[in-house]
């Protein structure tokens, strides 16, 4: 039987300043399911506001997310930053992320 796994993944800004405005925001929506989707996940939602990230994703059963995290985090820092998205702070992300899981089994359906 299929099993589907959903990942619910959250992380901060810096010391939870508002650090994401309307033109940061923008860029990481379209970096976060670019990046998301080069590491193999499907992101089914994404909110984005001032102060933090929440992304909501299906995995595959056997997959790397502390290295998925590293890649959508960091990346999107470094480029925001190198490409001049923020006008007034550098975008800084907290150190870590929280995390859930939730396992869904699915019964194949058929035409």
């Amino acid at each position: 039987m299929p099993v589907r796994i959903y990942a619910h993944l959250s992380w901060t800004t810096w010391a939870r300043l508002p650090l994401v405005d309307e033109s940061v925001a923008g860029f990481l929506l379209r970096f976060l399911l670019a990046e998301a989707k080069r590491h193999g996940a499907r992101v089914i939602e994404i909110g984005v506001v001032p102060n933090h990230v929440h992304l909501l994703l299906q995995l595959s059963p056997a997959y790397d997310v502390p290295r998925l995290v590293q890649g959508l985090k960091g990346a999107s820092a470094r480029l925001a930053n190198r490409d001049g998205f923020s006008q007034n702070n550098s975008l800084r992300w907290e150190t870590g992320y929280d995390r859930g899981f939730h396992l869904n089994s699915t019964i194949p359906i058929f035409p």
